[in-house]
Parts: structure tokens; sequence; C-alpha cells
């Protein structure tokens, strides 16, 4: 009878260790719980006359991978290859400026999913954690409670829904549903919406989770216009708002003191024609004290040193000294930083 009143003993004792909050000294708590960056970029649309989003949604890509945002942490989603379109005059490219100023399809671009992937359910479930069985790494967005999320999304739509590949939409109830699912499965810290089609704005107002910062290149009623054409192709080939968000980012370098405020502002309706929506309610902090590397770069905390690095090796204790009686200098080490990008690996 003894060893049942020893385990009653016992769960007590456990029950109250594990109930109880442990309090940690003050300097070990951050205020700050942002520890790593994804973003999650997504072209709804097909057919040659929509090559516009495609160069938004490259474009877009150029820029956060630019500022640190590794490719293991962008998912990319494309439902056009407009590179291999037959119809490209310059194959195995994508121009976002009719002056063909940068390639932005390039040499490196990883692109998760593809074509006919490209669809309602896919992304949901990327949002939401609940991919199917096989899903390979890559397709996984792997966030975590630290995580800085930016989702991208450009096409075309109404009010209150995106066109996925003129075939289905997702409903902005349904954006706001993933969403709030990604915010109970604790899948990201904040949140920064932005898109890029008609009526965008329409596609944010159902939002209820907390830590999400939107912005839309158009309000319920206006069109979201293209910007210019190249006559070399016969088609619009980036969009006015996302046209004027990268001439910003261009700017903008990993160390930039610029901020999500002044990002808000890219756009004024003399250049965009339609009016920019922006919904700040659900996000706690005041976006001009908000770095803009928050959500479009890295925050990986890096000393680059390009000297040579001497680190001596600790003191032996005396009684060993005499076993290793080899006289040397301190090893001499060199500390070799790897390219972010190392292209010159594969030449």
């Amino acid at each position: 009878m003894i060893f049942p009143f020893i385990q009653i003993l016992l769960f007590s004792f456990l029950a109250t260790v594990f109930s109880s909050e442990i309090q940690l000294p003050e300097k070990f708590v951050q205020s700050d719980s942002h520890t790593n960056n994804w973003a999650v970029l997504v072209d709804t649309s097909r057919f040659w006359f929509n090559y516009r989003h495609v160069a938004n949604v490259l474009s877009i890509y150029r820029s956060v991978k630019r500022l640190g945002i590794p490719d293991s942490q962008i998912i990319l989603m494309i439902a056009d290859d407009m590179a291999c379109n037959p119809r490209n005059p310059r194959p195995a490219t994508v121009f976002n400026n009719a002056n063909q100023h940068i390639n932005v399809y390039g040499d490196d671009v990883e692109v998760d999913y593809r074509g006919y992937e490209v669809t309602v359910e896919n992304f949901v479930r990327l949002l939401t954690g609940r991919n199917k069985n096989g899903t390979t790494r890559s397709k996984k967005l792997l966030t975590d409670p630290g995580s800085n999320v930016l989702i991208y999304l450009t096409g075309h739509g109404g009010d209150g829904f995106l066109k996925f590949q003129d075939s289905e939409e997702i409903t902005s109830q349904e954006l706001a549903d993933a969403i709030e699912q990604m915010w109970q499965k604790q899948r990201y810290n904040e949140l920064f919406f932005m898109i890029d089609t008609c009526q965008a704005a329409s596609m944010y107002e159902k939002f209820y989770s907390p830590n999400i910062l939107a912005v839309a290149s158009s309000l319920v009623g206006e069109d979201s216009l293209s910007h210019h054409v190249d006559p070399a192709i016969g088609v619009y080939i980036i969009d006015r708002y996302t046209y004027y968000a990268l001439e910003f980012l261009e700017k903008v370098t990993p160390d930039s003191k610029k901020s999500m405020g002044e990002f808000l502002q890219v756009c004024p309706k003399r250049v965009c024609i339609s009016t920019v929506g922006i919904r700040k309610d659900l996000y706690p902090k005041d976006p001009y004290k908000v770095p803009i590397t928050n959500f479009f770069g890295s925050i990986r905390q890096t000393e680059i040193v390009r000297t040579r690095l001497n680190l001596t090796l600790p003191e032996e204790p005396e009684d060993t000294k005499e076993e290793n009686s080899v006289d040397a200098d301190p090893v001499d080490y060199q500390l070799n930083l790897i390219e972010q990008f190392p292209g010159k690996l594969f030449q």
C-alpha cells in the first residue's frame, strides 16, 4: 500500500512544479520576440497578357533576396512561366522596365510552386502548415512564433476575392481565416500583407488577427493600373504600385534606417492614379518606428571581418605541459566568410 501513496505524492509534486511559472531574470527577457524573416510571394495569373504580374512578383523576390532573406525562407509561387513563353522575344528573361535594366528572372531564381501548382488549396495549406504528405521541405512555410512574415499577392481581383489562374478564387474571409489559423498555431510574430490588384483593399477588410500591417494598391471600387508597355513584347510589363514600391526598395540597404511608415507612402495618388489603402488598426506599433528590414530584409546579427583573426588556444595546466613538450606558436586561424550567393562556385 505504500507505493500508491508515494505515487500520489510524486504526482502532486510534479503538478506543483509544472503549473507554476518560471520567473526569468529581467535581463534574459526580450522585449521583442522577432528572430527571423520569411516571405510568401504569389502571382496568381496565367496567360501572356498578364506578363506584368510575373514581373511584379519576381521584382519583389529580387528585392527581399538582395536585402538578405535567403531562398530557404522565401516561398515563390508563379502561375505561368513567362521566361519560356513562345511569345517572349527574349527567351529566359523577364524585365520590369522597357529599358531592360534588370532581368528579374536572373540565373538564381528558385520557384517553389509553378504553373498549375499555384492553387487556392496549396496557398491555404502553405499558410496554415497543413501540407500534404510528401511535400518537400522547400515548399513548406516553416515559420515559428518569432517569424516576421511578408505576404505579397498580385493578380486579378474584385470586391472581396482574388482570382487564381482564371479558374478559381480565394475570398477575403477565407484569407482572413487562414491567417487566424497561422496566429492560433503560433506561425508568425508580425505579418505584413501587401497586395497589388484591382479593389485590393477588400482583401484585408476581414482580417481580425493581431500584429498585422496591410497595404493595398487600390480601394474598393477602384482599379489598379499598369505602369508602361514594352513595345518589343507588346504588353504591359509592371503595375504602377509595384513599380513605385520597387523604386523605393532599390534605395534600401541591409543597414538602412528607412521605416515601414515611409514605405506605406511610396505611391501617392498623383502617380498611382488609384488610392493606396492602408490598414494598421491591428498593428500595435508605430510604422514609422519599425525598420523596413523587419519585413524586407534579414535580421541576422553578423559582423563581417576582412582581416585575419588570431584565435589563441587556452592555457594548458602545468602538469600537462611536460607531456606536450612540443614548442609551437599559438595557432593562427583565418575566418573565411562565404558569400550569400556564391555564383562563382557554379561557373
